[in-house]
């Protein structure tokens, strides 16, 4: 048995992209026409933003009430090392930091919502750059006074701070420690 998919109609707006189509399950070949007359499931698929969460995106809220606090991951790497590393050199210091920061706090509260199955395809990550090595230093200095947990990725065996990461924490709780930092461009 095969199944036709048959778009039907496709929206796109600036925060999420709408597919309608249909599904037919009947037995069809090669030239096969499918009965206009056919009873045809339609079903919706909803594609959210990357500054949407899920919720928000199905929900028929007003604008008026107060978004939750997003989760977001910092990362932050060296605009030294940008400038001289291959890309995907300096692209994957940025993972490993990511990742490690997420699994040192798996069982964090904060983690565990970022990382959940409602959550996973609208993570928000905002990468920025410091200057060099004495700027990724002091702020992770900066991060640990503040108790704010993260990783700073330490590349072996040359045992170079590259970049670092926060674990997932809402926006309003970190934001302040980025401020000053540019976005990674």
């Amino acid at each position: 048995m095969a199944c036709l998919v048959a778009p039907l109609r496709c929206t796109s707006s600036h925060s999420h992209l709408t597919l309608s189509f249909s599904i037919s399950k009947a037995p069809i070949g090669f030239g096969a026409k499918l009965s206009s007359n056919a009873a045809v499931p339609t079903s919706r698929l909803v594609r959210n933003s990357m500054s949407q969460p899920a919720a928000e995106a199905n929900s028929d809220t007003s604008k008026s009430e107060i978004p939750p606090d997003v989760l977001v991951q910092y990362v932050v790497l060296r605009r030294d090392l940008i400038d001289t590393w291959p890309t995907g050199s300096v692209v994957t210091q940025g993972c490993h930091a990511s990742v490690s920061a997420i699994w040192f706090h798996k069982d964090d509260p904060h983690t565990l919502q970022y990382c959940s199955p409602e959550n996973i395809d609208s993570m928000h990550k905002v990468t920025l750059e410091v200057k060099g090595e004495p700027q990724i230093l002091n702020l992770s200095e900066k991060l640990t006074a503040g108790g704010i947990a993260h990783k700073l990725w330490i590349e072996q065996p040359e045992n170079y701070p590259t970049c670092l990461a926060t674990k997932p924490y809402p926006k309003s709780v970190v934001s302040a420690y980025f401020k000053k930092l540019k976005l990674c461009k």
